[in-house]
This record gives C-alpha cells, structure tokens and sequence, in this order.
C-alpha cells in the first residue's frame, strides 16, 4: 500500500532534499526516522529535489508498506520523533501508482528579498540595498509566459532529457518590505528559479532591458542570464495533485 507525505522544512541544516554521501539531506532525515518508527527499512520519493539551504512550506514525498497504518497516530509520532526544522502535516492513502514526483500537475515557489536589513530576515531573505524597479522586473516576468524552453536557466550540465516547462504564472509583489517573486509551472529544471530571479533583479538595477529577456532565452545559454541568487530565500510554497489520486 502506498502513503503520501505532506511535510514542510526549514532548509537552512540540510544539503537539500535528495540523498547524497557525507551530507544530511530531508530525504535521509525523514527516512531514518520513518523506518525507525516503522520497524522495517523504508523508501522514500520525494515530489522533486531542492537544493541546499532552500526551504519547503508544502513538500510531498511517498512509501509503500505491507500493512494499513493509521496517518494520523504516525503523523503524530514522526513530529515528536523528527527535529524541530521538520514538520508534518498529514499522511494519507493514495492509489498504488500514485507517483509524489511524477504525478504532480504544479509546482510553485516564491523567492524573497529584504529590502532593508532586518536581522530577523537575515537567513530567509536575501537582502538587497539598492533600488529596484518593480514594474520593470513585472514587465519582464510577464515574457516567461511566451516561452516554454528554459535552458538559459538551468543548471550546466544537467542531465534531463528536456529544458520545456510550462510556466502558468509569474509575478512581484511587494508586502511592506519584503518583496516576493511567485512562479508556478509544470516542473522547473535545476537552479531555474534561483537564475530567472537573478536575471530579473538585473533588469530592475537596470543592468539589463526589459526585452533582453527575450535574447536570455533564446539563446539557451546559461552564460547569457543573470547570476543565481542565494538559497535562503527560495521556498517551495504548493505541490498539486490530480484528486483521483486519494483513496
């Protein structure tokens, strides 16, 4: 029988999502725990990876097990049992091809800069002194919405088989002094949010034009974007499911 996972995480301790040799990653985290809760080994899979230092306020992750469990009685346990900068939310049934990666229909992640420094912030937001103009950095979100290959911000060296992703939405808003860049797509390649957004904050120091962005991803180099903007301020905010997948 297979169980969806729906946690969230403060990234700032771990070398990101997935597994990886000398590093403490959520995947590894989870897992031990999981399985010791369990008594018996267990995998999970996660709905994508995130790097290191990026944060999670929905994340979903899956495991099969021989045996009915109750979500609610576990979900309760692996809270007491798990660190502080992991916490879950639900466990619940799905279908047994219910994939948490492959079946998502919708990612979406914000990305948050401080416009004053604030100490509270200082981890979770990347600040930024310098003026930035918002409805430029609007304008040239708005052109992600034309394109579906976004090789110019992924990650060199990747090994996907494509570089298309739909993106549905795109936009800057301010609240108070915290500005926040929304995206949601299809699924996003390695380091894609972290590069649109550093591009972006070009264009709004006015280092680069509004319709550069068309240059940036047709060219479908790396070379030719902005640089990647730190991880602290990246947060996968929803991870969305057709219903049918819920038993």
């Amino acid at each position: 029988m297979r169980y969806f996972i729906q946690l969230s995480y403060n990234g700032s301790a771990y070398h990101g999502w997935q597994i990886q040799p000398n590093a403490i990653t959520v995947q590894e985290t989870l897992q031990d725990a999981l399985s010791k809760l369990l008594n018996t080994t267990l995998s999970i899979t996660g709905a994508g990876r995130t790097d290191t230092g990026v944060h999670a306020s929905q994340m979903f992750a899956h495991f099969d097990i021989d045996e009915i469990i109750d979500g609610d009685k576990l979900r309760f346990k692996l809270n007491s049992f798990l660190p502080k900068d992991i916490a879950i939310q639900s466990i619940f049934r799905v279908n047994d091809d219910a994939h948490a990666r492959f079946h998502a229909i919708k990612r979406s992640y914000d990305y948050k800069i401080a416009l004053k420094k604030e100490v509270f912030l200082f981890d979770y937001a990347y600040y930024i002194h310098q003026d930035l103009d918002v409805d430029r950095m609007n304008e040239a979100a708005n052109i992600l919405l034309e394109y579906t290959d976004f090789q110019c911000f992924s990650k060199s060296n990747t090994d996907v088989k494509t570089f298309n992703c739909k993106i549905e939405y795109a936009q800057w808003k301010q609240e108070d002094d915290i500005l926040i860049f929304s995206i949601s797509a299809d699924r996003f390649l390695r380091n894609m949010v972290r590069a649109i957004v550093g591009t972006l904050v070009m264009i709004g120091l006015g280092k680069y034009e509004v319709n550069d962005m068309h240059k940036i991803i047709t060219s479908k180099n790396r070379g030719e974007a902005g640089f990647s903007v730190p991880a602290k301020g990246l947060y996968l905010t929803e991870v969305l499911y057709p219903n049918d997948i819920v038993i």
